[in-house]
């Protein structure tokens, strides 16, 4: 599953200010690009290619393009495998879970059930959940800032801020 961009980079900006670890890579991340490199080695080196986190919204938009590139590599690749775009999901839960079950060959009966799952905050009892998270304010995007993370975005070989987002096999739900 993927979305766009922008809204990741918002999400993530705003758990950085709900989780102290993810808060203190942000900062550190703001301070050093070496630090940067040294703290996302943790995580595979990741953030190899950007440096510094110039922006607030760097280190979300990050997160995406690395999972945005991993997902288009594996299709490269040969393996079948399709991409659920989060804003068709809630737009139209009920066919987008349909057009799932179908290309994962399970029966389109599960649908509704997987609809009423989604209702539900996976995260709710937790220190993420969307009515802890959701009360902080995302930063605005400017101009500068979308020329830099479209220069980190072509890097990563993702669609770029401003361009249309439908990734290759993205399942079609109507």
């Amino acid at each position: 599953m993927y979305r766009e961009i922008v809204a990741v980079g918002k999400s993530l900006y705003r758990l950085t200010l709900a989780d102290p670890w993810l808060r203190l890579v942000w900062i550190v991340g703001r301070l050093s690009g070496r630090m940067t490199t040294m703290i996302s080695d943790t995580y595979g080196s990741l953030c190899s290619r950007v440096g510094s986190l110039d922006s607030d919204l760097t280190f979300g938009i990050l997160m995406a393009a690395v999972a945005i590139e991993a997902y288009l590599d594996a299709r490269r690749r040969g393996l079948d495998i399709g991409a659920v775009r989060y804003e068709d999901l809630v737009a139209r839960p009920l066919d987008t879970c349909r057009a799932v079950l179908e290309f994962c060959r399970l029966p389109a009966s599960l649908a509704q059930l997987a609809v009423r799952a989604l209702d539900v905050d996976s995260q709710r009892d937790s220190f993420i959940a969307k009515s802890k998270i959701g009360r902080f304010e995302a930063p605005e995007l400017s101009p500068r800032t979308t020329a830099q993370l479209n220069e980190l975005l072509k890097q990563y070989g993702v669609p770029l801020i401003g361009e249309p987002d439908i990734l290759e096999g993205t399942l079609v739900c109507c």
